[in-house]
């Protein structure tokens, strides 16, 4: 097992994991994605999910965690969220979800909807 740290995408706040490191990460985001299974951190850290094909977080965040070297140190005006992490804040209790690449047919699972009805636009008069 091994410690893995992921921010919250709606407030920044840094959270960590004991997973298996042989699990592929795909992304961090605010909602689940449609056809994926979530397991709880717990359950995770226990070994006991290894059918699950992401994590489902509440962000507590983590006041022990210290910035890195290459990580600004908290700063109370700051606000985070997706790509602003931000070390030792206290967490916001929103949920957001881990997915791990999914494989169908060894072969891995886009994650992006599909953009079924895309706009048109004719500019010929």
């Amino acid at each position: 097992m091994v410690e893995v740290r992921y921010h919250c995408p709606h407030c920044g706040a840094i959270t960590s994991v004991d997973r298996d490191p042989t699990l592929h990460d795909e992304s961090v985001t605010r909602e689940p994605l449609a056809g994926w299974s979530y397991a709880q951190p717990s359950d995770v850290a226990a070994g006991e999910a290894p059918e699950a094909e992401g994590i489902e977080f509440v962000c507590l965040g983590n006041a022990d965690v210290e910035a890195g070297p290459s990580e600004a140190r908290a700063d109370p005006g700051r606000e985070g969220g997706a790509n602003d992490p931000v070390p030792g804040k206290d967490g916001c209790g929103r949920t957001f979800y881990l997915n791990f690449v999914k494989y169908e047919d060894g072969r891995p699972v886009d994650h992006r909807e599909p953009n079924v009805d895309p706009p048109r636009f004719d500019f010929r008069k």
